[in-house]
């Protein structure tokens, strides 16, 4: 297993690199992370390909922004995380206005997209319900959330990825986790007691 300290350096250098404009550089940083913001993506988009999407988007927008973005221990892995969830709540927006705007036309039993566009739809109430509140939070509590508890991070770096004090951070991921529990306990959804805590 590679020493986390050796990774991060060598991160660093490639990084280093990658804000000069190397190419190379920049896909060995892509290469480093690109498993772990997939599988990030996975989690909020609805398919396959809007994950993929998604992931696109967020290395894309590292490569445009490189000389804004915030590195935290050494890492742009946060900095990409947080672009991740901002991309996909920012996609699934887009999904909900379309399906809403499927579910408007009239159609007939015939009408097999239609048909199976509301079938999946119906699959995954309780995923969409979750997507939804936490679409309802602020993108600074969303992403807090989103860090900690779905990717493990302390609760000190998911601040400093966000940009606020660690003392902010775990006042914003109490009220996110209440706020959370609130909103989906009214769309009838029971939230695990270890997501909550």
């Amino acid at each position: 297993m590679q020493d986390p300290t050796a990774m991060s350096t060598s991160e660093a250098a490639l990084w280093s690199a990658a804000r000069q404009a190397d190419e190379r550089a920049f896909a060995g940083v892509f290469d480093l992370h690109r498993d772990r913001v997939f599988r990030h993506a996975m989690r909020l988009a609805d398919t396959r390909a809007d994950a993929e999407d998604v992931v696109a988007m967020a290395f894309t927008d590292l490569w445009r922004r490189r000389d804004d973005v915030r590195v935290v221990d050494g890492s742009v892995l946060p900095w990409l995380l947080v672009t991740t969830t901002n991309h996909a709540r920012n996609a699934g927006r887009g999904r909900r206005r379309y399906r809403t705007m499927l579910l408007g036309l009239p159609h007939t039993d015939e009408d097999d997209a239609a048909v199976v566009a509301v079938g999946r739809i119906e699959a995954r109430e309780r995923r969409e319900a979750l997507r939804a509140a936490i679409a309802k939070l602020t993108p600074t509590d969303a992403s807090l959330l989103l860090l900690t508890v779905v990717e493990g991070m302390s609760a000190v770096d998911a601040a400093a990825a966000v940009g606020v004090t660690h003392d902010a951070a775990r006042t914003r991921l109490t009220r996110a986790r209440r706020k959370l529990r609130v909103l989906l306990e009214a769309a009838g959804v029971r939230m695990d007691t270890e997501a909550g805590q």
